[in-house]
Formats: C-alpha cells, structure tokens, sequence
C-alpha cells in the first residue's frame, strides 16, 4: 500500500481500537474482524470484501513498529495534532512542535540538533529539504537528482507487499497441502501449506510480491489462510477434540469403545465405571502435527440418554431409581451454592 495512503486513512478507527493498543490487543482485536468479515463468510458481499481487505491493510501497518512509528507521525501532523516551526528559538510559536521535534523522534536523532527546510533554498547548507524528506518516505523524487535531504543516495525502493487469502478445508490444514494462487504479475505461485496451520495464519512468501525499482528485491505475498469447520472434530492449540457419545450402560457399568481420528483408523478407549458426562479422555499423540510435536486427541464423554425404552429396559430403570431413593446428587451443588 503506498504510504500516501496514511494521510487519509484511519487505521485505528477502521480496526476499532485506540491509538495506544498494545501487540496482544492489537492481534486479538483484528483476528476479531478477520473472521468476522471475511469474505467466505458473506458470499458474494462486496462490501465484506472491502471492509476485509481495509482491516488487513490497517493490521499490516498498526502490527509492525517500522511503519506504525511513522504512521502515528503523519497521521498528527496530517490532522493538525502539532504545530510545526522552523526550529526552537524565538521564531518558534509557543507550544508548538518543531519539524526536527517529529522527525527527529521518528528517525532517532535528536530533535534540538536538526533543521528542516522547505524547497526554495531556504535552509542552510547541509541541512536536510523537508521536500527530499517527504518524497522518499512517501515513494515520490528526491528533488535533488537522485539524494535526499541528509546527502545520501535514496537507492533503490524494493517492491511492495500484497495480500491474498486461501481457503482450506480442516484436513489440508491439519495435514498441510500444496495450493496454487495467483501473483502480482498474473503469474501463479505453488507453494507447500505446512501440517498445523491454524485459521487466520498468516503466511509469508517472500519475493512474490509487486516489482520494486529496477536491482531491488520484490515484495512478499502475505497469505492468509481460512480454515473450514470439520463436522466431528474441533482443536485447542493443537490437541484434536470430538464429542463421544456413550450409552447410560456404558458409563455406569464401564466399557471399551471406539473412538474415530483424523487419519480413519479408530482407536480404543476404555470407559471406567461411573465415568459422568463431560469428562475428557485423552489420547495421546492422535492430535495434529505441529512444529514442536504431535498433540493428543481428547474425546469428551457424552451420555446418551435413550428416547425409548423396552418393557425391560422400564422395569431395570424402576429398579434402580427404588434403589437410590433418598439420594440427591444435588446436594453438594446447594451446599455450595451457600458458599
């Protein structure tokens, strides 16, 4: 996105946060809207798609210290937030911020020390054009043949970054898969989905972006990847989850089911006597495979409960209920209900 862009847009109104949110807000915030407004969510909804693609281009920016610390900058002086001047001293208007006071703080230079002129010959010698200044943060000439304000060749601008989105199903993602998209340049780019991939990641592939100045690299494609629900398995981190279910029988007496996985070969479980429901049986290394190891599969007990009942299934339930009468399994939960 060209950086001429940030005069007029509000990356912090569009994400919805405050200009001091911090990193893990930040994330947490735009993953927010990422699934809230992603396209595959809203078929052919073009102002999702829009909204989406602003979204992604507010957290490329507002997510890397490198372009958020300028961005604030302009963003002040775009917005009349600072008054500038022609340096301290008496000339100054009182309160108002100097140009060496922003972009002395941007560039890490002390802000006393710097002078910043505008076009016209100005400034005195060896100090920096606020014009040369301007043109190479925002991809515009140096105004003087090549270098910028501080005398330094500007050099060669690589090519800018683009976003794309892929869809997976649950299965590529857990298991990885090779998808084909298209480049900047209409060409396309394979590349390997790696086994774990979560939803909303964000992939980067270098040097598949848009073309820089002649002998600078090329920007990288930042891939973002959806995942579709599977409708068995869930996941938490990188552990396989799934609903068991289990006949009352089952539980009460105790037995040994089948559980399905991922990879379609079952494996057994041992259900204990008086297993509740609810409760949480793990095997391990039957999750997904992830850079620092396989995760487990955890299948949570659900007891059935039968919708009919023969004559002697009746009578066996009868007898048991005569049996536990005067026991209330509520009491504990009024007791501490007290608490």
């Amino acid at each position: 996105m060209a950086s001429q862009d940030w005069f007029e847009k509000d990356f912090y109104a569009i994400l919805g946060v405050s200009p001091d949110v911090d990193d893990k807000a930040l994330k947490k915030r735009y993953r927010k809207l990422a699934r809230e407004w992603h396209p595959d969510s809203k078929p052919g909804d073009t102002a999702a798609e829009k909204k989406f693609k602003e979204i992604g281009e507010a957290y490329a920016v507002l997510s890397d210290p490198e372009q958020r610390k300028p961005y604030d900058a302009i963003r002040q002086m775009a917005h009349g937030g600072a008054r500038f001047t022609a340096g301290g001293g008496p000339g100054g208007s009182a309160g108002g911020a100097g140009f060496e006071d922003l972009f002395g703080g941007m560039f890490g230079g002390g802000g006393g020390n710097v002078r910043f002129t505008t076009s016209g010959g100005g400034g005195g010698a060896g100090q920096p054009n606020l014009e040369d200044l301007l043109g190479g943060m925002f991809g515009g000439g140096t105004g003087r043949g090549g270098y910028g304000g501080f005398g330094a060749p500007a050099g060669p601008r690589p090519g800018a970054d683009i976003n794309a989105r892929t869809t997976l199903s649950f299965r590529q993602a857990t298991e990885g898969d090779t998808v084909t998209l298209q480049d900047a340049d209409g060409g396309h780019v394979t590349t390997r989905i790696p086994a774990g991939v979560k939803d909303g990641q964000r992939i980067r592939l270098r040097g598949k972006g848009h073309a820089g100045d002649p002998g600078a690299p090329k920007g990288d494609l930042m891939l973002t990847v959806h995942v579709e629900p599977h409708p068995v398995f869930g996941r938490d981190g990188n552990n396989l989850t799934v609903d068991l279910p289990v006949t009352f029988a089952e539980a009460a007496l105790g037995a040994t089911v089948s559980v399905p996985t991922l990879s379609g070969a079952p494996v057994k479980v041992k259900i204990a006597p008086g297993t509740p429901s609810g409760r949480v049986l793990r095997v391990k290394g039957r999750g997904i495979e992830g850079k620092k190891g396989t995760g487990d599969l955890l299948a949570k007990v659900t007891v059935v409960v039968p919708q009919r009942l023969s004559d002697s299934a009746r009578d066996a339930l009868e007898a048991l209920r005569a049996d536990e009468d005067g026991a209330d399994p509520r009491a504990e939960l009024f007791a501490r209900a007290k608490e």
